[in-house]
């Protein structure tokens, strides 16, 4: 390995180290009480550094999100990938994936949804608003495929498949953050799944083309 390799490697290693403790320091105090001299404290870093790899805590908070939108595609991905399924079953294929997507990072999940509502995005740098843009869209596309395959069948009503998959995502966003505000007051109220299992199951209802 070539030193230039190396030096690579260890600013990947160092972005990550960063990174776990940025979403240790937000699970403890929340953004706004989160400060960069917090992270960079729990990083066991000097604040300088980390203005090395982020140029705000913004863009530390955004950058979070990041792995949970490619592990979202990618599971998008998969159900396209699944042979011999109608849009009836991808759609539930779908589903479930969107449950494993909550799943894999329940906390960066509800992160990312605040992200989307807030001000944050306006304070990122291009390179990343253009890497959420980009995942966000071939995710939001490969949901959408699933709507255009059912209405072209006659599986689902015909409707803009790209509004379908805007609202299919608000649906899981919205119940989400909800369930998570109720949990925050009540710890023994988790009805999580089966509130997000009633929404689909309505959702498909109105879907489908009787």
């Amino acid at each position: 390995m070539g030193i230039r390799e190396r030096k690579e490697r260890e600013k990947e290693r160092r972005r990550q180290q960063i990174l776990v403790s940025a979403k240790r320091v937000f699970s403890e105090k929340g953004f706004n009480k989160t400060t960069m001299e917090d992270i960079a404290t729990n990083a066991e870093l000097s604040p300088g550094t980390l203005y090395l790899y982020f140029k705000n805590k913004e863009e530390l908070y955004a950058s979070l999100s990041l792995r949970i939108l490619q592990y979202l595609k990618m599971r998008v991905d998969h159900v396209h990938a699944e042979e011999g399924l109608n849009p009836s079953q991808k759609l539930d294929a779908l589903v479930e994936a969107m449950y494993d997507v909550y799943e894999f990072d329940p906390l960066i999940i509800i992160n990312l949804f605040h992200l989307q509502s807030s001000e944050t995005l306006r304070n990122l740098s291009p390179q990343l608003m253009l890497d959420i843009k980009e995942l966000s869209s071939k995710s939001l596309g490969g949901i959408a495929q699933i709507f255009e395959e059912g209405a072209k069948n006659s599986t689902f009503i015909e409707r803009h498949p790209i509004a379908l998959a805007d609202i299919f995502w608000a649906l899981f966003s919205g119940v989400v953050l909800w369930e998570a505000s109720k949990k925050v007051i009540d710890e023994r109220k988790d009805y999580l799944k089966q509130t997000l299992k009633i929404a689909f199951e309505l959702f498909k209802r109105g879907l489908e083309n009787k």
